[in-house]
């Protein structure tokens, strides 16, 4: 299940339990939306409670974030204590436009992703 809070330039998703295809497919929506709208989008990811994530989620997120909308993010901030979802993210700036940080604490990364 996700969460997901916009304003206008931050798309804010909280993964809770299994990240499914049907959860990313909402998010990938949402974020769709975002982007029609909006020229600077910073996107805000809360991977605490994310339990896992199906295999066709893996594949979907690479295809939306490295070759269709890797130019599309200004700032994505990532949430998590998880030293594998940790690496993920630092792994991922190499594939995407964005200026990306990983953070421990969610008002820190808020913060971070509304300037």
């Amino acid at each position: 299940m996700i969460a997901i809070e916009q304003t206008t330039t931050l798309l804010d998703v909280a993964v809770l339990g299994e990240f499914t295809l049907a959860d990313f497919n909402q998010f990938e929506e949402r974020a769709l939306d975002m982007l029609r709208s909006s020229s600077a989008t910073n996107l805000l990811l809360d991977l605490r409670d994310m339990l896992g994530y199906t295999v066709d989620v893996a594949w979907e997120e690479v295809r939306f974030f490295n070759r269709e909308h890797l130019h599309d993010f200004k700032k994505i901030a990532v949430v998590t204590d998880d030293q594998w979802i940790t690496w993920q993210a630092w792994l991922s700036r190499i594939f995407v436009d964005a200026d990306v940080q990983v953070f421990s604490a969610y008002k820190d990364a808020k913060a971070w992703a509304m300037i």
